[in-house]
C-alpha cells in the first residue's frame, strides 16, 4: 500500500518501527464482513443457516468476515434486512454503548445505517431511536437501510447537531458519535480517501468532530454513556480530541475498553502526557480491519438535568374506515396503534415518542409509514411488509432455493401457493421481502423498483 506522503512521514515520526508492522494489511483484500440483525434472527442460526463463507469477527458478536469476492446485495437475506454489509471493524463501535431495550439513543451522524441498525437491534423495538443526518441524499438511504432493517422505533431526522441538541438537551441515555473524519482507515478500501488526504483535511475533521461532541454531551441525560469512533488514524482527531473535550467537560469521565477483547490501546504520545490514552482503543491494518479509534465517555449522574420541553397539543386524526378494515384483515395486532400523518400517508409513530414532545424537527420519517387511501381503498406501503410481514395473516411463504425468490427480487410476478386472495406479504426463509396483491393465484409485484435485483 502506497500511504500519502505527509501521513507516511507523521505516523512513521510516532510509531517508529512499530510503522510497518501496524500498516501491514492482516488480509490480502479490504476486509469484507456482515453484521447479523438480531431483529430477524440470531447470530448463531444465520452462521449455521448461510449458504456463503464466513468467519466470526472479532469485533463483535453478531458480525461476520466474508468473501473478498461476494456480492452480499444480491442476496435474499440482505433484501430482507437479515445482515448489513460492513467493513468488520466497523461494527465494533456500537456494541461498545451497552444498549439495552427501553432506552433512548441518539446516533448523531448516522448514515448510511450500519451503526445505527446495530442500535436498533440492540433496543428490540423497545425505547426511541434518533437517528441523524446532516447531509439530505444520505439520510435518505438512511431511511431506506432502517426501512430494510424492519426497525419500528426509530427516528430519522436531518439536521445539525447543534439544532438537536438545542430542541432535546438531556434527553437520551446513550448517544454515538461516528464523527465525520479524514478516513485514513479507508485508504486501501477508497482510492479517493487517499486521494483528497491532507492536513487541512485532518484539522478541518477534528474541528467538526468537536462540535459534534459538543452537541453530543448536551443530549446526553445525567448517567448517560457517549461512544466516540471515527475511521481515522490522526491524532488531532482522536486521542487529542477525547483530551480536549474531558479538559472541557470534568462532568465526564473516560472508561477504560482495554476489557473490550479487540484492537490495541490507543496511543500515549498523541495527546497530553495527563491523558489516559491507552483507555480508548485502536484497530490498526493489522489487526484485521481497515482502521477504527473508539473512547467511551459517561455522564456524571449528579449533573443538574435539563427541564423537558413543553409539549404541544396532537391534532386530532381521524381514522380513515379504509385503514381500519385493512388492518382487521391482515395486521389485527396493529388495530390499537396510534396513528400519525405523514404528508398524505398515515404512519405508525413509535410507542416512546414523548421523548420528542414540544420540539420541532426536520424528520424524514417517524416510525413505520403504513400507507395511504387511494380511491376509497387503502394501499399499504412497503415499509409496513418489512416492518410486520410476518405477522401478516395472509403470507407466501418461499425458500431461498425456490425459483420464485429470485423472481420476485427481480421485480417479477409470481404464483402464489400459501397466500389467498387479496393482499398478502412475501416472506423468504421467513423474513419478509415486502409486499404483493394475489389475484387468480397469481401475486402482483409491488417490490419497490428501486430496490429490485436487475442485471
Amino acid at each position: 500500500m502506497n500511504f500519502p506522503a505527509e501521513f507516511a512521514a507523521r505516523e512513521r515520526a510516532l510509531l517508529g518501527n512499530r510503522f510497518d508492522e501496524l500498516y501491514t494489511y492482516a488480509t490480502p483484500e479490504p476486509a469484507r464482513g456482515v453484521t447479523v440483525n438480531t431483529l430477524r434472527c440470531a447470530p448463531e442460526w444465520f452462521a449455521a443457516q448461510a449458504d456463503f463463507a464466513l468467519q466470526p469477527s472479532p469485533f463483535c458478536p453478531a458480525a461476520f468476515t466474508t468473501p473478498p469476492d461476494w456480492r452480499p446485495g444480491r442476496h435474499p437475506w440482505h433484501h430482507a434486512g437479515v445482515f448489513y454489509a460492513q467493513e468488520p471493524s466497523a461494527s465494533a463501535p456500537a456494541a461498545l454503548l451497552d444498549v439495552r431495550p427501553g432506552m433512548r439513543v441518539a446516533d448523531l451522524c448516522a448514515a448510511p445505517g450500519g451503526k445505527t441498525s446495530q442500535l436498533a437491534a440492540a433496543l428490540q423495538g423497545q425505547g426511541l431511536l434518533l437517528a441523524n443526518e446532516y447531509v439530505a441524499a444520505r439520510a435518505e438511504i438512511l431511511r431506506q437501510n432502517l426501512e430494510r432493517m424492519g426497525v419500528t422505533n426509530a427516528v430519522v431526522t436531518n439536521m445539525d447537531t447543534a439544532a438537536l441538541a438545542a430542541a432535546l438537551p438531556g434527553r437520551f441515555d446513550r448517544v454515538l458519535v461516528d464523527a465525520p473524519c479524514s478516513g485514513e482507515g479507508m485508504f486501501r478500501k477508497e482510492a479517493a480517501a487517499a486521494a483528497q488526504h491532507s492536513v487541512t483535511l485532518v484539522d478541518h475533521c477534528a474541528v467538526l468532530g468537536a462540535q459534534i461532541l459538543e452537541n453530543a454531551a448536551a443530549l446526553l441525560a445525567p448517567g448517560g454513556v457517549l461512544a466516540f469512533s471515527t475511521c481515522t488514524f490522526a491524532p488531532e482527531e482522536d486521542e487529542g480530541q477525547i483530551a480536549a473535550f474531558l479538559a472541557r467537560h470534568p462532568e465526564f469521565s473516560l472508561c477504560d475498553l482495554s476489557g473490550c477483547g479487540f484492537g490495541r490501546p490507543g496511543e500515549t504520545n498523541r495527546a497530553p502526557a495527563s491523558f489516559a490514552a491507552g483507555r480508548c482503543r485502536r484497530i490498526w491494518p493489522a489487526d484485521g480491519g481497515e482502521g477504527h479509534f473508539m473512547a467511551r465517555l459517561q455522564k456524571a449522574g449528579d449533573v443538574p438535568a435539563a427541564a423537558p420541553g413543553r409539549a404541544r397539543p396532537a391534532r386530532p386524526l381521524r381514522v380513515p374506515a379504509e385503514w381500519t378494515a385493512f388492518v382487521q384483515d391482515y395486521f389485527p395486532q396493529l388495530s390499537d396503534h396510534p396513528l400519525a400523518l405523514a404528508g398524505d400517508w398515515l404512519a405508525l409513530p413509535p410507542q416512546t415518542a414523548e421523548t420528542l414532545a414540544g420540539v420541532r424537527l426536520r424528520t424524514l420519517r417517524s416510525g413505520v409509514l403504513a400507507g395511504t387511501v387511494l380511491k376509497k381503498r387503502f394501499q399499504p406501503a412497503h415499509a409496513l411488509f418489512m416492518a410486520y410481514g410476518r405477522d401478516c395473516t395472509n403470507r407466501e411463504e418461499l425458500t431461498r432455493q425456490d425459483p420464485r425468490a429470485a423472481a420476485w427480487l427481480r421485480g417479477e410476478e409470481i404464483e402464489a401457493v400459501t397466500a389467498q386472495n387479496g393482499w398478502c406479504a412475501v416472506l423468504v426463509d421467513g423474513f419478509p421481502v415486502g409486499g404483493g396483491k394475489v389475484s387468480g393465484g397469481r401475486i402482483k409485484n409491488h417490490y419497490p423498483k428501486g430496490l429490485r435485483n436487475l442485471g
